[in-house]
């Protein structure tokens, strides 16, 4: 029953990872998905390229009390924008992707990100289209990929569901007795905006030097090569040196490029007439 056992005098819990909706289609999706983050104390809602638009027809009824969740989404055109400001993002995957990055339950990912969480990083989750979930390279963006133990008989889980099961998790670690919680000592990881545009640079630097072929497969190799990357879980300060060092690997190779003199061609001899 709608608002069964609900105390409307208790503080409404806030916080937690942000839910991060890519491309979400039918209302009453997006709006089961809030009243399940309210319902476990998760309050950050994302939304990308939502269908159709926003907002949808319906979305609040579907939340049943959860409607201040919508009115507090912020809109994204693309994944990289939406967690651009995260140092840890996990995507919601049923299938195996043949990518090299760790695959987690969702209380073994809840309870690395609770770790990072205390030392100061912001997580998100990622979960896919109602009908065919998140693209290869969406997923090839996140640190960790998160896969549901459900029937093979009957694997497909509604939207809400799976954002439920989460919820679900993220509470009990949140709000247990006690927890042991590793607070890392290396400084914060790097923003996803910052690790994309180092990502992009050694791309681009790679290309210079033709890493990328055959060219039929660099995109695969492009995003091996971003799975590497995000699973090395890197620092700002991380960062700061890997760029550096691959700038001063590059500007050193150019420097040893032997220059053509300006003065070369005059300074040759004479061409000397062949005798006939």
């Amino acid at each position: 029953m709608p608002g069964s056992g609900t105390d409307r005098t208790q503080t409404r819990l806030e916080g937690g990872p942000a839910i991060i909706l890519v491309a979400p289609q039918l209302a009453e999706n997006i709006g089961m998905c809030a009243r399940a983050m309210a319902n476990f104390g998760l309050s950050e809602l994302r939304l990308v390229a939502p269908r159709d638009g926003w907002p949808k027809k319906g979305v609040r009824s579907a939340a049943s009390g959860a409607a201040y969740i919508l009115d507090g989404a912020k809109l994204f055109g693309s994944v990289a924008e939406a967690i651009a400001d995260l140092n840890l993002v996990y995507a919601t995957t049923a299938r195996d992707r043949h990518q090299l990055k760790p695959v987690l339950t969702p209380g073994a990912a809840i309870d690395q990100m609770a770790s990072g969480l205390a030392g100061g990083s912001r997580a998100g989750i990622l979960f896919g289209r109602e009908r065919n979930g998140l693209t290869n390279d969406e997923v090839s963006l996140a640190d960790v990929a998160i896969t549901f133990q459900v029937s093979p008989a009957y694997a497909s889980l509604n939207l809400a569901q799976a954002v439920l099961l989460i919820g679900y998790e993220w509470f009990r670690v949140s709000h247990a007795a006690a927890h042991p919680l590793i607070v890392p000592d290396a400084g914060p990881l790097a923003a996803k905006a910052t690790l994309l545009s180092f990502i992009g640079y050694v791309e681009t630097e790679l290309a210079a030097c033709n890493y990328f072929l055959p060219v039929e497969r660099k995109e695969i190799m492009a995003r091996n090569l971003r799975n590497v990357l995000h699973r090395m879980q890197l620092t700002e300060q991380d960062v700061r040196t890997l760029r550096g060092a691959i700038t001063t690997l590059v500007q050193g190779r150019r420097a040893r490029v032997p220059k053509a003199r300006p003065d070369a061609a005059a300074a040759a001899p004479p061409a000397q007439d062949t005798p006939k």
